[in-house]
C-alpha cells in the first residue's frame, strides 16, 4: 500500500483526496494546510496525520507519493523539496509560475530520477480522448481546422482571491488557457507558426486568444474567465475533418454527409464530496489520471502522459509566444 501525502486542501485538493479515497493501493497518510478544519475535512474517514505546513510534511512524513494541490506561486519550491524525499510527484497544473522554475524542476528531476506527473486533467477527458482516438484513427481523413473554448465566469474560489491575481497565478492565460495548449501540443505537436494576444481588461488577462497554424490547417483557442458571475462555465470543441465534423458542446456529436450521430461515452459514477465551487461535478477525469499516475507509481514505472517535461513544454509555449497587448 503506497502512502500517499496531499498538500493544499482547498476544492482541487478536496478532489484528489476524494480520488485516492475510492482507490485500490494506496492510502491517504498525511494531509496539510494552514487552514487546519480544511485538512481535518480531507482527513475524515482516514488515518492521514495533519501538517499545518506543507514543508513540514515534506521533511518528515514517511510517504512513496507527494500531491501538491496550492496555489501555483507555491509549487515550485514545494516540488524542489519533494523530489528529494520521494520518487513519485504529481503537481497540479500549471507546473510553476514562470519558465525559470519549470528548468529548477527538470534539473532536479535529472539529479534525483523523481517521476513527476502534471495535473493536465484534459488529457483524461472522456471527450477529448475520444477525440484524440478519431483523429489518430485517420478514419475521416486530415483535420482541415479545429476550435478549442474554454470559458468562465471570474473564479471566486481561491484562497485569499490567489487566482485574481496574476503574480500568483498568471492570469487566465497559464491557470485556465494552458488547459487547451496543453491538449493541442500533445495531439498535434508543435505547430509551423503561433500568435496569441490577451486582454488586459479586467483581473488576470481575462480575454485570451490563440492561432496556431499547422501544416495544412489552422487551430484556434480561446479562453476567459472574465465573464459575469451569471454565466455557466463552458469547455467546447469542434474539429472538421475531410470528411466528417466532430463536436463537443454538451454532448459529443459525430456529423457527417450520412447524417448526424450521438457519440456515446460510458461515465463513472463517483461523484465528489465536499467542495461546493468550482466546475466539476465528478471525479472521473480527475480518478483517470491520478489511476494513471499511482499505476505507474505502484509498478514502478516512468510517467508517460502529462510528465514533467511536458509540462513544462507547455508552460514554456504559453509564455513564450504570447504577444500581449492592452484593449
Amino acid at each position: 500500500m503506497l502512502r500517499v501525502g496531499l498538500i493544499g486542501c482547498g476544492f482541487m485538493g478536496t478532489m484528489h483526496a476524494n480520488c485516492y479515497k475510492n482507490m485500490e493501493g494506496v492510502t491517504l497518510a498525511a494531509v496539510a494546510d494552514i487552514r487546519k478544519d480544511k485538512a481535518e475535512e480531507i482527513a475524515a474517514g482516514t488515518d492521514a496525520v495533519i501538517y499545518a505546513e506543507g514543508m513540514d510534511m515534506i521533511q518528515n512524513a514517511e510517504l512513496d507519493i507527494i500531491d501538491i494541490c496550492l496555489p501555483t506561486y507555491l509549487h515550485a519550491e514545494h516540488a524542489l523539496a519533494a523530489m528529494d524525499k520521494v520518487k513519485y510527484l504529481f503537481i497540479e497544473k500549471p507546473v510553476a509560475l514562470t519558465m525559470e522554475e519549470g528548468d529548477k524542476l527538470l534539473k532536479k528531476q535529472e539529479e534525483t530520477g523523481c517521476q513527476v506527473q502534471i495535473g493536465q486533467v484534459i488529457r483524461f477527458w472522456d471527450e477529448y480522448v475520444a477525440l484524440r482516438d478519431i483523429v489518430k484513427s485517420g478514419k475521416y481523413g486530415k483535420v482541415v481546422n479545429a476550435n478549442f473554448r474554454r470559458i468562465s465566469p471570474t473564479p471566486g474560489w481561491g484562497w485569499q482571491d490567489w487566482l485574481r491575481t496574476p503574480k500568483l497565478s498568471g492570469g487566465a492565460a497559464q491557470d485556465l488557457h494552458i488547459h487547451d495548449v496543453d491538449f493541442v501540443l500533445s495531439l498535434f505537436g508543435e505547430p509551423k507558426s503561433v500568435y496569441s494576444v490577451k486582454n488586459s481588461i479586467g483581473e488576470g488577462n481575462s480575454y485570451v486568444n490563440t492561432l496556431m497554424q499547422y501544416e495544412g490547417f489552422p487551430v484556434t483557442v480561446e479562453g476567459t474567465w472574465g465573464l459575469p458571475a451569471s454565466h455557466p462555465f463552458s469547455a467546447t470543441f469542434r474539429v472538421v475533418f475531410e470528411e466528417a465534423v466532430v463536436e463537443n458542446d454538451g454532448k459529443l456529436v459525430l456529423y457527417t454527409d450520412e447524417g448526424v450521430e450521438d457519440i456515446v461515452l460510458e461515465k463513472m459514477e463517483l461523484v465528489s464530496v465536499g467542495g461546493t465551487q468550482g466546475n466539476i461535478s465528478d471525479l472521473g477525469a480527475y480518478y483517470k489520471e491520478l489511476c494513471c499516475f499511482v499505476g505507474k507509481a505502484i509498478k514502478g514505472e516512468a510517467v508517460e502522459e502529462a510528465a514533467l517535461s511536458a509540462g513544462v513544454s507547455s508552460l514554456k509555449f504559453l509564455l513564450g509566444k504570447e504577444l500581449a497587448f492592452e484593449a
